[in-house]
């Protein structure tokens, strides 16, 4: 299957290197350049970059269901990993810059669940000979990163075709979840337009997208469109449209229920419509306001499953003086009576939530979070810490009888320090404490959010 996606973007690159070329043989008969390509390739920007990390995971319970450990309590999962990105991209010439960029992501170490599988990769399935230990998603993998093609021919435009990363926004719905040691990047034609003042369009055609688990899917195509006013330089309103008609995620059982096998084939194409108001309005020289407010609407999308349909807000704010930030938030995702939750499958959701990860997939039920964060900078020093109440829209069976609508909470930190420029340096910290155990089967004896703890070592260099 990556074979055929590969074949389709080398000739959607082929069909574009031949027409540019064609065009810059016409132009070189009537205007000499003003410098070489070499020129170009010199005048560049480096796309390189090498991050170490160490995770460590401790989770309560016993291994997944259905293999070997699942009678065993689990063991720590613990990751040495090395990501190394080595790419350059071309000054333009004649309007067009190229780029290339390769990954390999190396384990150092094995004693973790990378949450792969030769034969079926979703979002149940675990690494063979490795279900003992808790999951890490951060399997080997050698591969082009990004490959593409700038065109920059008509002014405050650029046309960009190829594999490419794609973040909008606050990444909550496209983004490429670079917090992975496997980043989700995307297989086709984006322009970026800002002609009209203060306002930006991005438009997209993804004919493919590789996710973080290594696994390319492109059973129908992504449509983005993203509008975005600027009020001021930190102030903005966004509207924005996202239409996926790729059938199959990964993601069957963990939307739909795993009590019934039919699920794992749900139909997961969906749209989503939303708004979003986001920004900082400057006080006094020392102080800000900070304020967001967003709606979207999800539903199903050509032959997605009729049980998509839910919705989605974020309302807070906050303010911050110097460089100290304080602020409240909610966010919902919401759920369709107990049968569906709104879901982000191509959004940084490690961002959300907590960094634990417990919740990248939402539960039937839905989430409500309720969250305080605190910010402060001194100097080469970034600190930051949240605090979330975790609950669920719709009430949830509990393990032993009875509903309850809390999950439970999860408080997060992190320090990063700035070493010079070329190296970060940075370590984060995560805990989720479960409240009423989550009954995912009918037949579960432990919760399916289970207290789990994770330690992060990150060092960082980019050239």
């Amino acid at each position: 299957m990556q074979s055929n996606t590969g074949f389709k973007l080398r000739q959607v690159l082929v069909a574009l290197a031949i027409t540019s070329a064609a065009s810059l043989a016409q132009a070189e008969e009537t205007t000499a350049p003003d410098y070489t390509l070499l020129d170009a390739i010199k005048a560049g920007k480096n796309m390189t970059s090498f991050r170490l990390r160490y995770e460590d995971v401790q989770q309560d319970g016993n291994g997944p269901a259905g293999t070997p450990s699942a009678t065993k309590p689990l063991e720590d999962g613990k990751a040495w990993t090395l990501r190394s990105l080595v790419g350059w991209q071309t000054a333009p010439f004649h309007n067009l810059s190229f780029a290339a960029q390769l990954i390999n992501v190396t384990k150092l170490d094995d004693d973790y669940n990378d949450s792969t599988n030769a034969k079926t990769i979703n979002a149940l399935s675990n690494q063979p000979g490795h279900t003992q230990y808790a999951k890490i998603v951060d399997p080997d993998d050698t591969d082009i990163n990004q490959l593409f093609v700038d065109w920059t021919g008509i002014k405050n435009t650029r046309l960009r075709v190829g594999r490419q990363q794609i973040n909008l926004d606050n990444v909550r719905f496209i983004g490429d979840i670079g917090f992975r040691q496997v980043m989700q990047v995307f297989d086709g034609v984006t322009v970026l337009n800002k002609s009209i003042p203060d306002t930006e369009v991005f438009l997209g055609h993804i004919e493919s997208v590789k996710q973080i688990n290594t696994r390319m899917r492109y059973d129908g195509s992504l449509e983005i469109a993203n509008l975005k006013y600027r009020l001021s330089p930190t102030e903005s309103i966004t509207g924005y449209g996202y239409f996926s008609s790729i059938s199959d995620l990964g993601f069957g059982l963990a939307w739909f229920g795993n009590t019934v096998p039919a699920n794992a084939k749900a139909d997961q194409s969906n749209q989503i419509l939303g708004l979003r108001l986001d920004g900082v309005h400057k006080l006094t020289d020392d102080w800000k306001a900070m304020y967001t407010a967003e709606y979207a609407k999800q539903d199903n999308y050509r032959d997605g499953d009729s049980r998509i349909d839910a919705h989605y807000y974020k309302v807070g704010g906050g303010a911050s003086y110097g460089n100290f930030g304080l602020r409240v938030d909610q966010e919902l995702l919401s759920s369709n009576n107990g049968t569906y939750g709104f879901q982000t499958p191509f959004g940084t959701n490690h961002l959300f939530q907590g960094w634990v990860d417990k919740f990248l997939v939402t539960p039937k039920q839905g989430i409500e979070d309720s969250f305080v964060t605190a910010t402060y900078k001194i100097g080469d020093f970034s600190f930051f810490a949240d605090y979330h109440i975790l609950k669920s829209d719709e009430d949830f069976n509990k393990v032993g009888g009875g509903k309850s609508d809390s999950y439970g909470k999860e408080w997060n930190v992190s320090g990063a320090y700035a070493v010079n420029k070329n190296i970060t340096t940075k370590i984060e910290y995560g805990k989720f404490t479960e409240d009423d155990p989550y009954k995912a089967t009918p037949t579960a004896k432990s919760g399916n959010f289970r207290d789990t703890e994770k330690l992060w070592l990150t060092a960082m260099y980019t050239f």
